[in-house]
């Protein structure tokens, strides 16, 4: 529920009505849409009477949100979130581009990595600490030794890192280390986790569980938008479908849904969507004309010898080739992508 305020409502006005809310035992939050400040309720309103705030003075009327997300919706905060990543701003006009190997397996491949990233021109440096595998076999990460080495990547190319969170015990470590937290298809539903991301106040990655819908996205981020933390990222990443020749089938149509439907910003993981590397460069291209706002994309010095997902992830020469399609595409759709370079690869690093 939303109680939109009169433009001519004073500070103490508003002030008031919050006060109000907050005697009745609900939470509130506050934005702006143009001239008018809105003060968004949230708690048990099943039994809100909402003439306890209609009369007050100041308050123009009070809204009742038909979806069950309230925060993430666009009818609560019009304006588009934009969030800070060191020089970075996520949901801009810029197009992010977050690139690197599924794991971290260690120093030497993890730089290597980082260097094509960076000469490429892409943005943010991924890479997998703690790996939830299908298998309990396969290869389940360094764990902290990773995020060491994410760190000094960082360091070294000046690229901020986004790295995977599996549960609530790890989010202090992990924050200690990263820029961005992110939760995984396996864990878009993990509420203790949800929880304790949100508690964070860091910038949150998101991605779409591969057998959930996209309100049942926007209610996980709603978990973590309502335990005070503004910065999350929604990524769609591919649906399990029938179709079998793919990894997954990317819902390209959830991009302009989800900008229809929350003000939050949308990425797209080609990687995991199509499952190979002859795929990527073309869905990161619909992506883009889609109009999302960034690409988390696998790379790796030698895909071949991957120990986690190498069969999806670009080389150096074709992550550079798609960093070059990528800016000619966001062009098209007055987008932009600092830092491509249009197939050509900067010196390198001295």
């Amino acid at each position: 529920m939303i109680i939109a305020m009169k433009e001519t409502a004073s500070q103490s006005d508003i002030e008031y009505v919050i006060a109000r809310a907050h005697s009745l035992g609900l939470e509130t939050h506050v934005s702006r849409k143009k001239n008018q400040t809105l003060v968004g309720l949230m708690g048990n309103l099943a039994a809100f009477d909402p003439t306890a705030l209609a009369g007050l003075r100041g308050v123009g009327e009070v809204i009742a949100l038909e979806r069950p997300f309230r925060l993430a919706s666009r009818s609560f905060q019009l304006e588009r979130t934009i969030i800070p990543i060191g020089d970075l701003q996520v949901g801009g006009d810029q197009v992010i581009v977050m690139a690197g190997p599924c794991a971290v397996e260690n120093r030497d491949q993890l730089m290597d990595s980082a260097w094509i990233v960076k000469e490429a021109g892409g943005h943010m440096l991924r890479g997998g600490a703690f790996k939830p595998r299908t298998s309990p076999y396969s290869f389940q990460g360094l764990g902290e030794e990773g995020l060491r080495i994410l760190a000094e990547a960082r360091k070294e190319t000046g690229l901020p890192i986004v790295t995977e969170v599996m549960s609530p015990e790890q989010v202090p470590l992990v924050c200690r280390y990263a820029d961005v937290l992110q939760l995984g298809t396996r864990n878009m539903q993990n509420y203790a986790l949800l929880h304790a991301v949100g508690e964070s106040g860091a910038p949150v990655l998101l991605k779409r569980g591969m057998m959930s819908n996209v309100q049942e996205l926007l209610m996980s981020a709603e978990y973590i938008l309502s335990h005070g933390n503004p910065n999350v990222m929604l990524c769609e990443r591919g649906i399990r479908t029938f179709e079998t020749v793919t990894r997954n089938t990317l819902d390209i149509n959830a991009v302009p849904v989800l900008r229809e439907m929350t003000h939050l910003p949308v990425i797209v993981d080609p990687s995991h969507a199509t499952g190979k590397a002859s795929l990527v460069k073309a869905a990161s291209k619909a992506a883009v004309a889609a109009d999302a706002d960034g690409l988390i994309i696998e790379v790796h010095p030698d895909p071949e010898n991957a120990l986690s997902d190498g069969y999806q992830s670009l080389n150096q020469e074709q992550f550079t080739e798609l960093m070059g399609d990528v800016e000619r595409i966001a062009a098209a759709v007055d987008r932009r992508v600092l830092g491509a370079r249009l197939g050509t690869a900067q010196a390198e690093p001295s």
